[in-house]
């Protein structure tokens, strides 16, 4: 059904992408986009990935991306496959120079970018977290969920792009879909969440997440690693305006400033293809 779609597999501190160029014309019809996800995220059956990016033209941005996953559902925003989109859209051309603006489906975001030591570095202003439970959206009594029981575990909610759920724990070594899988499908969250575990080491976290849509855990998670550090400020863990974000698949630099938070990580083309 797919033949000679061709496609470049990319990832984010191992968060990786099967990224589709649109940008001259549409390669994959709409209608059928959530299925090539389906198809082509299955790690046995297909190329294997966390999701499908595609990169299109925008009329108030560079381009723009657009992030399926592999339960088909179209994501707003992905800061690791942003990164992702970012490097492909450099070595095909479209962008060039230092910066650059990315219309998603969260808003706009501004990005700057950069070579060092052989890593392509991608710092991308994530904008401002949300709190409020109406803006999460999570159903609460309070306007703000901050360390308050749910599903047997103390959740701070918050949106960085995408629902989240954080829970600050002593240590990592659990099983993450045995915890995650309540928070994740929790009536409380009408639009779902993804779910962090985070560990405070001084202005250091460690974190694993379980994504939705992808609905297993991931080896990092940019909106992820940011909803973190904004919740171990909001709540007092950590006081530093600059937070090292430790996942699976690497380390992510979470900067507060007065404009918004920022993260900056690298992004890694793997290999080209065709299907």
């Amino acid at each position: 059904m797919f033949e000679g779609v061709c496609f470049e597999k990319v990832h984010g501190n191992g968060n990786d992408f099967v990224v589709i160029d649109e940008m001259e014309r549409s390669v994959v019809p709409e209608e059928q986009k959530p299925q090539f996800a389906s198809i082509y995220c299955d790690r046995r059956m297909g190329i294997g990935a966390d999701g499908i990016l595609f990169i299109q033209p925008s009329s108030m941005a560079h381009f723009r991306m657009r992030l399926f996953q592999q339960d088909g559902s179209e994501a707003e925003m992905c800061g690791n496959g942003l990164r992702c989109a970012v490097l492909c859209a450099y070595e095909h051309g479209y962008i060039s120079g230092e910066s650059c603006a990315v219309e998603t489906g969260a808003g706009i975001r501004h990005v700057s970018f950069r070579e060092h030591d052989g890593e392509f570095l991608v710092r991308v202003n994530m904008g401002t977290p949300e709190f409020s439970c109406e803006r999460v959206p999570v159903l609460f009594s309070k306007r703000e969920m901050l360390d308050e029981l749910l599903e047997g575990e103390r959740v701070c909610a918050l949106n960085t792009g995408v629902p989240h759920a954080v829970v600050f724990v002593e240590n990592l070594d659990f099983d993450i879909e045995r915890r995650a899988r309540p928070i994740r499908w929790s009536s409380a969250f009408p639009e779902g969440t993804n779910v962090n575990f985070a560990l405070v080491e001084g202005s250091t976290l460690r974190v694993r997440t379980f994504e939705r849509g992808v609905e297993a855990e991931t080896l990092s998670c940019g909106t992820g690693s940011v909803a973190c550090a904004a919740a171990a400020r909001r709540t007092g863990r950590v006081h530093s305006d600059e937070i090292r974000v430790i996942t699976k698949g690497g380390t992510l630099t979470v900067s507060f400033e007065p404009d918004g938070v920022y993260m900056e990580g690298p992004a890694r083309r793997v290999f080209s293809g065709m299907i």
